[in-house]
């Protein structure tokens, strides 16, 4: 077998044909969404890659510290033989796994970018050269044929990523999770975990303003795949906690009245002055909670870290068996 194998899931017109469903369905209700995945065209990814630098976000950080301390018991708790990463991707937190999972011999990295997936399994490949790669160009939400892979397996789902699903999209998710694990099989997951409100929404409103920049950017997206005419700068970036939901929301805000036409889908998008579109969800956790939603998908909470200031948490869990 070929060290690097690529397997495309997603038809070659589905990132089309799902930004066109999202945007058709998120501009028309009320109030306004859309989801955050188009943030991550080739300059959102930029921007995001600058984010996890700035001084004020510090998910990125939190979790590199506790797989830098605690990736040693990971493995040896997981015992994989398969690391299965969702999101992978440039893969870089996961060559903190891959260095400590001595009995790796496949890795199966995530993602819908197949420019990303190629670059980190030809950068992986060159610092380990006995492993295989079998990249799935794949959405994780919807579907997830896992290629046939010595076992145990760990499936990583890290960055806090999961936070991004509101709480049916996560339990659905979860559930779709299990269906896929075996005995033996364990699943890695990040979680930002609630803490004050000024932390969390400096993380999401940075002094620079490249949060700001990122947030507007899916603007951009609009415009040169479907020809929309937004501004940018028409729009506030917004970042608020809800306190009751315990999520982070960002949002854009219409400085002034103003229509935006988008021809590819014959739209045409109208927001009042200070009329909101919400662009991202990001809920945080508290460890009971994380608890309770593993289990409702038929998962066992087995083991529990955090960095050094209790920001972050990574959970290990195996699935419980069927009655």
């Amino acid at each position: 077998m070929s060290p690097y194998r690529l397997t495309r899931v997603l038809p070659a017109d589905a990132t089309d044909a799902a930004l066109r469903s999202d945007v058709l369905r998120g501009l028309g209700a009320a109030p306004k969404h859309l989801p955050p995945k188009w943030f991550y065209d080739a300059r959102g990814s930029d921007l995001f890659e600058e984010i996890t630098r700035l001084p004020e976000y510090y998910p990125t950080r939190a979790e590199r510290e506790i797989l830098v301390d605690r990736a040693e018991e990971i493995a040896a708790a997981a015992g994989a033989r398969t690391l299965v990463e969702l999101g992978s991707g440039s893969s870089e937190k996961t060559r903190l796994l891959l260095r400590a999972l001595r009995e790796l011999s496949v890795y199966v990295p995530v993602d819908v970018s197949e420019s990303a997936l190629a670059g980190a399994g030809r950068a992986l490949l060159a610092e380990h050269p006995d492993l295989t790669v079998h990249a799935l160009l794949a959405d994780f939400q919807h579907g997830l044929p896992l290629p046939e892979a010595p076992g145990p397996r760990l499936v990583a789902f890290l960055g806090g990523t999961i936070g991004n699903l509101l709480p049916d999209e996560r339990a659905g998710f979860l559930a779709s999770l299990r269906a896929l694990l075996r005995p033996g099989d364990t699943l890695l997951l990040g979680t930002d975990l609630v803490k004050d409100e000024e932390v969390l929404v400096a993380a999401y409103d940075d002094a620079r303003g490249v949060t700001a920049e990122f947030n507007r950017n899916v603007l951009a997206v609009l415009n040169r795949e479907l020809g929309a005419d937004f501004d940018p700068a028409d729009f506030d970036h917004v970042a608020l906690w809800d306190a009751r939901r315990e999520w982070i929301e960002m949002r854009l805000r219409a400085r002034t009245a103003l229509t935006a036409k988008i021809p590819a889908l014959d739209m045409a998008v109208s927001f009042a002055a200070g009329e909101e579109l919400r662009t991202e969800v990001s809920a945080k956790f508290r460890p009971e909670g994380v608890r309770a939603e593993l289990a409702a998908a038929g998962l066992d909470l087995r083991h529990w870290w955090t960095d050094a200031a209790g920001r972050f948490a990574l959970s290990l869990s195996t699935p419980i068996p069927a009655p």
